[in-house]
């Protein structure tokens, strides 16, 4: 409750920042200003109405009105914040202009006095002049480019992330790897999130992807769903298909842990991708293994790095499937050679990968945790806004290769 709670005060200031400086600033009638308040405060009930209803199912037409809104009021709040720089330094430069006028017309005036009998004129300010109200400009101005501007980075957002996934490519070299696996290949997906603004096409869209890069090992590791095997699992199906020489394999993300983890387990094998759950195989000269999600401690499924990775032959070189980047600090100590993942959606919507930073040790691509190389993807699919700007979905392949 104490969360639903903040979240619903955050809401209700970003709405009041907005009705400042897009409704009352801007509009000078108070006719007009009414009218923008109660669509503020409608938009203000939507956000966390569409963010708490759409999650448990109960108002799933919430979901294109009420994310495609919080993802324009995401780039409304940091264009207007940004907007707050140059629209103090504008003031400033009028206040001094003013300040100037003012003095300038106060010398004139005793100059006058000391010659004329009748008494000078008030000084007028550049705010006196017909017409011209160069706050109310400034701040139309302002309203109308951050209006313009959230359009069109949301509207790019939305293109990129309905569109399909792109390809990276990247080789890393692993020192144990033998030689006859050099170049084995890896396609490694996260965060597709069927849920109610998805279909089957988007699965069928990244299935195509996945096969075009002829991998030998797929990784599908967490957050594949936001809903039920009852609600997603016909969206599920060309799962399937998906084509690789040594298997396809998956392990939970957290979202799954709010979907009912056990029939997605249950679903995913029944799909042919085999979920490795806590466990470690071998395939060829290397170990895939794979844990269960962090999240999954708090319904009694969490991950266990000891029987996963604990009696391995430490000579094999091991590539661990864990969904978040933060499970390397786990993995370290049992000399992981390298880990992939995904979560971070690559921040999704950028400023917001700033944000990610604070929680995941890496955010996107290839870094290091504890000495452990972890390989981060952007993830195929979106949550909450289908909105992608700065981190397009991917489909990344991994080329092992031997130093």
């Amino acid at each position: 409750m104490v969360f639903v709670g903040l979240i619903f005060v955050v809401v209700g200031l970003i709405h009041f920042y907005l009705w400042k400086r897009l409704v009352k600033d801007p509009l000078p009638g108070k006719r007009a200003r009414r009218i923008g308040a109660i669509v503020v405060v409608g938009l203000a009930v939507l956000a966390p109405a569409t963010l708490i209803g759409v999650r448990s199912g109960a108002v799933p037409w919430l979901a294109w009105p009420g994310y495609l809104w919080i993802a324009l009021m995401f780039y409304l709040l940091v264009t207007l914040a940004v907007l707050e720089i140059p629209r103090l330094a504008v003031r400033l430069v009028w206040r001094a202009q003013r300040r100037t006028e003012k003095e300038t017309a106060t010398v004139a005036g005793q100059g006058e006095s000391s010659v004329l009998t009748a008494e000078p004129p008030p000084p007028t300010t550049s705010d006196d002049k017909p017409g011209i109200d160069r706050r109310l400009v400034l701040a139309r101005g302002a309203a109308i480019f951050a209006g313009l501007t959230a359009a069109g980075v949301t509207g790019y957002g939305v293109k990129t992330a309905l569109g399909g996934p792109r390809i990276d490519r990247i080789q890393i070299p692993l020192a144990k790897l033998p030689r006859a696996m050099d170049g084995t290949r890896l396609a490694v997906v996260s965060d597709i999130h069927l849920g109610p603004l998805t279909g089957m096409n988007h699965t069928r869209r990244i299935v195509d992807v996945i096969n075009s890069v002829q991998a030998d090992i797929v990784c599908v590791v967490g957050d594949l769903v936001d809903g039920s095997v009852a609600e997603l699992g016909r969206f599920a199906a060309p799962l399937a298909e998906i084509q690789s020489r040594q298997g396809a394999y998956f392990v939970t993300g957290n979202h799954e842990y709010y979907s009912g983890f056990q029939e997605w387990v249950d679903e995913v094998a029944r799909l042919n991708v085999r979920p490795l759950r806590n466990e470690r195989l071998e395939l060829g000269g290397l170990d895939l293994a794979g844990v269960n999600d962090l999240g999954g401690a708090e319904e009694g499924d969490a991950p266990d790095f000891a029987k996963a990775l604990g009696d391995r032959d430490t000579s094999r070189p091991v590539v661990l499937m864990a969904h978040q980047p933060l499970a390397a600090r786990d993995a370290a100590p049992f000399g992981v050679d390298l880990q992939v993942s995904g979560h971070t959606h690559g921040g999704q919507m950028a400023p917001f990968n700033l944000l990610v930073k604070l929680e995941q040790p890496v955010v996107s691509g290839l870094g290091k945790v504890d000495g452990v190389p972890v390989y981060v993807t952007n993830g195929a699919g979106f949550w909450g806004p289908p909105v992608r700007v700065g981190a397009p979905p991917q489909v990344s392949v991994i080329e092992l290769r031997t130093p």
